[in-house]
C-alpha cells in the first residue's frame, strides 16, 4: 500500500522541485477515483538529481514489474542517463517522470501548476486544465475514462469573480 503523505512529505522535506501529477493531481483537484503510485513531474537539474536520489536512497528503490533480483542501482549516473522511473519503494509505488505527454518537462510546466497541501505538505500540483490535457495526450483508457469526471469537476468549479470596475 502506497503511503502518500510520507512519500510527498520526504520529497518536499529534501527540497527537491517536482509537480505532483497523474492520479494524485487529480484527487487534489476533488476527483474521488482512487490511485496506487504517485507521480511526480522532477526538475532534472544537477542539483535536483542529487538530492532525488539522496532522499530515495534509504527507500531502496527498484524498478517496479521488474523480474527480482534484476541488477538496478538507483544512483545520479542512472537517473541522469534515464527519464522516466517506475519504482516500487518502501514507502509504495512512485513513478518519477523527467517529462510527460502533452505537457514536456518540469520547467515547461511550472507555470501550470499552484502549491496546494497534499497530505500535508505544501506540493506543487498540475492545473487542472493541464492535468485534463496530459490525460488526453497520454491516451490511455483509464486516462480518457478520468477525463470525463476532470471535465465535470472544472465545468462546475466556481469563476473567479472579476475585479469590479471602478467607475
Amino acid at each position: 500500500m502506497t503511503q502518500f503523505a510520507e512519500i510527498l512529505r520526504l520529497l518536499t522535506k529534501a527540497g527537491i522541485e517536482f509537480i505532483v501529477v497523474g492520479g494524485v493531481a487529480a484527487t487534489a483537484h476533488g476527483s474521488p477515483r482512487a490511485t496506487t503510485d504517485v507521480d511526480v513531474l522532477y526538475a532534472r537539474n544537477r542539483g535536483n538529481l542529487d538530492r532525488l536520489v539522496a532522499a530515495l536512497a534509504g527507500l531502496e528503490p527498484y524498478l517496479r514489474g521488474a523480474p527480482p533480483g534484476l541488477p538496478f542501482k538507483f544512483d545520479y549516473e542512472t537517473v541522469k542517463a534515464g527519464l522516466n522511473f517506475t519504482l516500487i519503494t518502501n514507502l509504495g509505488a512512485l513513478n518519477l517522470l523527467g517529462e510527460i505527454a502533452g505537457g514536456g518537462k518540469y520547467e515547461d510546466l511550472l507555470t501550470q501548476s499552484d502549491f496546494s497541501d497534499l497530505y500535508g505538505s505544501l506540493c506543487r500540483v498540475l492545473n487542472l486544465d493541464m492535468l485534463i490535457w496530459t490525460k488526453r495526450a497520454a491516451g490511455r483508457p483509464k486516462d480518457f475514462e478520468a477525463i470525463a469526471e476532470l471535465e465535470l469537476l472544472r465545468d462546475r468549479s466556481p469563476s473567479p469573480t472579476p475585479p469590479a470596475s471602478k467607475s
